[in-house]
């Protein structure tokens, strides 16, 4: 510890507090040693702390702790560069997502952030702005942020929640849940969850369910089935994607596909050379154009209106191409 944090106690009171919200817990000694002074300045410059508004308890024990725990208000954060940068760019992210009423909180508080931001970081944090392109959301339904954070809570504590979810064809049921995992697929919000009444995995739409309060008792934790929460929701959305759906072979690897198909797509590893894309879209033309927009060598089976789709895109491709550079007849 440098002389100047020592003996200056504003300096020490800020670098002290910067501990506290590294980890949970501090023993006395420990902090005493890291700032160089004895353990009755840390308990005097613990008592400041607290009157600032930062909730400091004690932890019991033969050599006593500290422990920064949660208050009636929200107290200034200290910040490395490393973090600053991260919250900033995060912000950033948030203001285009699809979590409704979060944006201009987000803006807000980027700005206030950016106010604060040493120089010396502003050219690092210009430099992620202007050559990042984040994916807008395109147009996915918004999820309230209230709701996604109760869902938050409840996958954290294990509690059992009961909502009413209206399904895609527009059913309103309730449902008694077991709650894992929320997802993000770009577009959509999705709660991972064990249905209790259907005894299994099941995956909800985020915006189409409205949860029950007070939340019901907790419950032990529970396998997931093979695969992660993410290709468990990407599966399912899949195979929902739209009433036409098929099984193309492609003739490239699967990490080369799953790179130009959405996430909602399942893309199933056959060898080195070839894959299996399980895709789907509300109408035939529209599937078929996902499938000559991949730029891949791939074969389908059907259905018989996907082949004629893509026999369709096809001659229009062919006559465009053949065409070159005539003028367009008028119409």
């Amino acid at each position: 510890m440098d002389d100047v944090t020592t003996r200056d106690p504003a300096a020490r009171l800020l670098r002290l507090l910067s501990l506290l919200q590294s980890r949970t817990d501090w023993p006395g000694p420990e902090l005493a040693d890291r700032l160089g002074v004895s353990t009755r300045t840390i308990r005097s410059d613990v008592e400041r702390l607290r009157d600032l508004g930062y909730p400091v308890s004690a932890t019991s024990g033969t050599a006593g702790g500290y422990r920064l725990g949660p208050g009636a208000r929200l107290p200034p954060l200290l910040l490395d560069d490393e973090e600053a940068v991260a919250v900033a760019v995060g912000l950033r992210t948030a203001a285009a997502q699809t979590v409704g009423g979060i944006e201009e909180t987000s803006l807000r508080a980027l700005a206030k952030l950016e106010q604060v931001l040493p120089a010396r970081l502003r050219p690092r944090l210009a430099a992620l702005t202007a050559y990042t392109v984040p994916v807008p959301a395109g147009g996915g339904p918004a999820v309230d942020s209230d709701v996604l954070a109760a869902l938050a809570s409840a996958c954290r504590d294990r509690r059992r929640l009961r909502f009413d979810y209206r399904d895609h064809d527009g059913n309103a049921t309730v449902r008694d849940t077991e709650p894992h995992r929320l997802v993000s697929t770009g577009r959509r919000w999705y709660l991972v969850a064990w249905d209790v009444d259907r005894d299994d995995w099941r995956t909800f739409r985020i915006d189409r369910l409205t949860p029950r309060t007070p939340m019901g008792p907790s419950f032990p934790g529970r396998w997931m089935p093979p695969g992660d929460a993410i290709d468990f929701v990407t599966k399912g959305v899949a195979s929902t994607l739209g009433p036409c759906r098929t099984v193309a072979t492609v003739h490239a690897p699967a990490a080369a596909v799953s790179e130009r198909v959405p996430p909602v797509a399942r893309v199933e590893h056959l060898d080195d050379a070839r894959c299996l894309l399980h895709i789907g879209a509300a109408t035939p033309l529209t599937l078929a154009v996902y499938l000559a927009a991949l730029g891949l060598p791939f074969t389908v089976d059907g259905p018989a209106e996907l082949l004629e789709a893509l026999r369709q895109v096809a001659r229009h491709c062919t006559a465009a191409a053949s065409a070159g550079g005539a003028a367009v007849p008028e119409r």
